[in-house]
């Protein structure tokens, strides 16, 4: 069987992205993310009803969604491809536009830094709630600007570095089990009563499949930082170094650290969670000053902007490289 539609391509991968950063991520009912975020819903409602609740459940759950939309996918970009190859890369352009994230996610952070620039605490906040899950209702605007540029830094990992990385290594069928392991870690990997067994799966894979990809947004941000002005490399990798383990799970530190360093500026800080404050850690330098100000945002995402255009280009190489090699 030929599996070349299947294979990573950087034509198609350097057009998805810039179709993602020019128009960000369209809203409508019949989105892959959104259809897949329904069919783990059902699923779970199903495996829960049949008493398959721990968990073996939620191991059972990575099996039926890895192989329906692992399979299904990798069935439609290979029904496409006999029909005719351009047929092909439509489908395959279409599936990594939708499973990137760029572009949805330097418009909220512009959303919030819009609101907060305009002294609208009410929007601002209201805008920085669809970035984090901590309470919003006290934050000013220093502080909705810094939760900003922290959710920035963390979702360069899995909503860029990561797929761009495991499209890269495995093609669309890599692409799309990385998104189905990221959503079940999103949907049902709290550390809950509800989650705390039935999740396990979904979350322990998550660290998994972010392990590497999360170590070299490190790296990203200390390149990016080191070519932009107003921003330090040096302390960009010192810090992600350093501190990489001050936050809870083995993955989400590195890049907020880096970000922290990039910028000789604290991030973190006091977090209330449903009126709980559950850490007062800061992140960064302790003689720095706490991120928050409208020109810490516009560096945070000129390091993202240019840690993403690092990405592809290592993607781009690698591809290159490693399939033009393995094909002849």
């Amino acid at each position: 069987m030929d599996l070349s539609p299947l294979q990573p391509r950087i034509d198609l991968l350097l057009a998805a992205a810039a179709l993602d950063a020019a128009l960000g991520d369209p809203v409508y009912r019949w989105h892959p993310v959104r259809l897949l975020g329904a069919s783990l819903a059902w699923c779970e409602h199903r495996l829960r009803a049949a008493g398959a609740d721990g968990r073996g459940g939620g191991c059972l759950l990575f099996g039926v969604l890895g192989t329906c939309w692992v399979g299904g996918v990798s069935l439609a970009l290979l029904g496409a491809h006999r029909l005719h190859p351009a047929a092909a890369a439509a489908a395959h352009l279409f599936t990594l536009y939708s499973l990137l994230a760029f572009g949805d996610l330097l418009a909220h952070g512009q959303a919030v830094d819009r609101a907060a620039t305009a002294g609208d605490l009410p929007r601002a906040r209201r805008a920085v709630g669809r970035l984090v899950g901590r309470d919003v209702e006290a934050l000013d605007g220093a502080a909705c600007r810094r939760a900003t540029i922290e959710s920035l830094a963390e979702s360069l990992t899995d909503g860029v570095v990561s797929p761009i990385a495991w499209y890269a290594l495995l093609g669309a069928p890599g692409l799309v089990l990385g998104k189905v392991v990221s959503t079940m870690d999103s949907m049902v990997g709290y550390r809950t009563p509800r989650y705390l067994r039935f999740g396990w799966c979904g979350a322990r894979l998550d660290d998994l499949l972010q392990a590497l990809p999360a170590r070299a947004t490190w790296l990203l941000i200390a390149l990016a930082a080191a070519v932009l002005p107003g921003c330090s490399g040096r302390q960009a990798l010192a810090a992600g170094w350093r501190e990489h383990a001050v936050l809870p799970g083995p993955n989400a530190g590195w890049s907020e650290a880096a970000m922290a360093g990039a910028l000789a500026r604290r991030l973190v800080g006091p977090i209330r969670l449903q009126g709980r404050l559950v850490t007062e850690t800061w992140l960064g330098d302790p003689a720095s000053p706490p991120a928050g100000t409208a020109a810490d945002y516009r560096r945070a995402q000129a390091i993202v902007r240019t840690a993403t255009a690092l990405a592809l280009a290592a993607a781009a190489g690698g591809i290159g490289l490693v399939w033009s090699s393995s094909a002849s």
